[in-house]
């Protein structure tokens, strides 16, 4: 293989000035959250002293992230798709300049920080500022020939690599320097400058709704359910998912195995988590190969199989040079999952149906990484950090075979061939996608692919 054709492919960037405004708004959101993640749980303990409270802020962020994940995927099939996204964005500029004036006020006051402000924002910014998210992915898609959807998930997981890098060490810094009123201004600048970004976009329209008329809510975001449920690919690619987040997300127990297994303190400790990122950034800058692969459902269970590998690995191991290696195949094993999936899930799933599809999988990431941190931090006071990470790669492994056995949809499936969930279903073709819907250089009539 030629290098050039294994490095990270810029054609979506190239190609599509949608793309283009939808990357960088993407790079400084995620930029900016980095900062928010640290300062937030910072500012709750040192204003309280409290780690029940600093969980309280934690799980009104992530009931409010289910209910917007769900709400935003209905709302995504009916409504054009720009308008969410700078809703969403718009809803975090507003959070964030709460929790900027709040901190500002408890700095300049010495009173604490308002807890009803801060679980308000937090609650403000999880459900309305993550429809921009389930959004954005329902409408890229419709920005890009279906054969570059590899390459677009691909820099689109670099840019939350490069944040989730950066972003906390500078913050941390910041914190240091001036407070936490300017972590949260930095946030709020951001988020407005992502939402006048977001405004270029085109309409990004969705076609007609599934099922033909207005459901309500509930009924509707159960349809999008059902159809994942009951398709022979997306089904069996949501499970994959969750099994390998509820298994091989070996990273609530590092400190403890840390401590524990390799007798270390936080420098290891650090050192670790870095480890993940690093295979992570190495897996998105040599993804050039994941657009051209012919089966790309049998490569992502292979990948899936590869994460509880390494989690087993890691587990199994005593010298940090070793645990810091399998945490590198890790992180790499982890992107490459999650390139081919989201380029599957777009490919097989109808535009009436991708905003809520997609909500599904954002769901499926909250309550999944929650569940496997709740089952790995059960297990090991009973068995031991590393015996429990080492059991939950094993059966990632064992499930990743029984579903390659009894899903022959997901293991035949591919993205490059122009297929959709649509096409499965019914031997009927689709409409093209509406004129408003494309993005003005993003591609031509010479582009069958381009998916609505």
């Amino acid at each position: 293989m030629k290098l050039r054709n294994a490095l990270i492919d810029l054609t979506p960037l190239r190609v599509s000035h949608a793309f283009r405004v939808v990357f960088t708004a993407r790079l400084i959101s995620v930029f900016g959250l980095g900062f928010a993640m640290v300062a937030l749980p910072m500012q709750v303990y040192s204003t309280t002293g409290s780690s029940v409270l600093v969980a309280v802020v934690s799980a009104v962020n992530g009931v409010s992230i289910f209910g917007g994940t769900l709400v935003g995927g209905v709302l995504a099939d009916r409504f054009p798709r720009r308008g969410l996204i700078v809703a969403g964005r718009g809803a975090a500029a507003v959070a964030f300049t709460g929790l900027t004036l709040n901190a500002v006020w408890a700095q300049s006051g010495g009173a604490e920080a308002a807890f009803a402000v801060i679980c308000a924002c937090a609650a403000l910014n999880g459900f309305v500022g993550t429809f921009s998210t389930v959004a954005l992915q329902a409408a890229v898609p419709g920005l890009l020939p279906r054969d570059r959807l590899p390459a677009a998930g691909a820099l689109l997981a670099l840019t939350g690599q490069l944040g989730s890098i950066a972003a906390p060490a500078l913050s941390g810094a910041v914190i240091a320097l001036w407070g936490f009123p300017a972590v949260f201004g930095i946030t709020a600048a951001v988020s407005v400058l992502t939402t006048l970004l977001v405004l270029r976009l085109p309409p990004l329209a969705p076609e007609a709704e599934h099922g033909g008329g207005r459901q309500a809510i509930a009924a509707a975001a159960v349809d999008g359910m059902r159809f994942a449920a009951r398709h022979r690919t997306v089904g069996p690619l949501l499970l994959l998912g969750f099994v390998q987040l509820l298994f091989a997300t070996p990273y609530v127990l590092i400190p403890e195995f840390t401590d524990t297994v390799l007798h270390a303190g936080e420098t290891v400790a650090g050192l670790l988590y870095s480890a993940s990122a690093l295979g992570a950034v190495l897996a998105s800058v040599t993804s050039g190969w994941t657009g051209t692969v012919r089966r790309s459902g049998t490569v992502l269970l292979a990948a899936v199989a590869g994460c509880g590998a390494a989690s087993a690995a890691f587990g199994a191991s005593g010298q940090v040079a070793l645990a810091v290696a399998a945490l590198v195949v890790l992180g790499f094993a982890e992107i490459v999952e999650e390139v081919l999936r989201f380029a599957l899930l777009q490919s097989h799933t109808p535009d009436a149906l991708r905003g809520r599809v997609n909500s599904v999988w954002s769901a499926q990431n909250t309550v999944g990484g929650a569940l496997g941190a709740l089952a790995l931090g059960s297990l090991a006071p009973l068995i031991g950090a590393g015996a429990a990470v080492t059991a939950g790669g094993a059966v990632t492994v064992v499930l990743v075979a029984v579903l390659a056995a009894a899903a022959p949809g997901l293991r035949r499936a591919a993205n490059a061939d122009g297929r959709s969930g649509a096409e499965d279903a019914s031997a009927q073709p689709r409409p093209p996608a509406p004129a408003a819907n494309r993005p003005a250089d993003g591609g031509g009539p010479d582009e069958p692919g381009l998916s609505s």
